[in-house]
C-alpha cells in the first residue's frame, strides 16, 4: 500500500480530509520483525487514549 493510498482510506474511514489526517501525523507503519518482536512494555505506545488525556486535562484543571 503506498502513503497515498493509505491516506485515500483512512480518509475515506473516518470522513476527515487527507490534509488533517497528515497534520495529525498518521503514518503506514513499516514493520521490521525483528524490530517489533524486541520491543517491551516499557517502548513508548504506539497509540494515544484520547479519553485518559481529557480526564487528566480536566482533573488538572479542578486542582487549581
Amino acid at each position: 500500500m503506498t502513503r497515498g493510498q493509505f491516506h485515500r482510506a483512512l480518509a475515506k474511514a473516518t470522513g476527515e480530509s487527507i490534509r488533517t489526517l497528515k497534520q495529525f501525523g498518521f503514518s503506514l507503519l513499516e514493520p521490521d520483525v525483528d524490530q517489533l518482536d524486541a520491543d517491551g512494555p516499557d517502548d513508548d505506545p504506539q497509540t494515544v487514549d484520547w479519553d485518559r488525556v481529557e480526564a487528566d486535562r480536566v482533573s488538572r484543571a479542578v486542582q487549581v
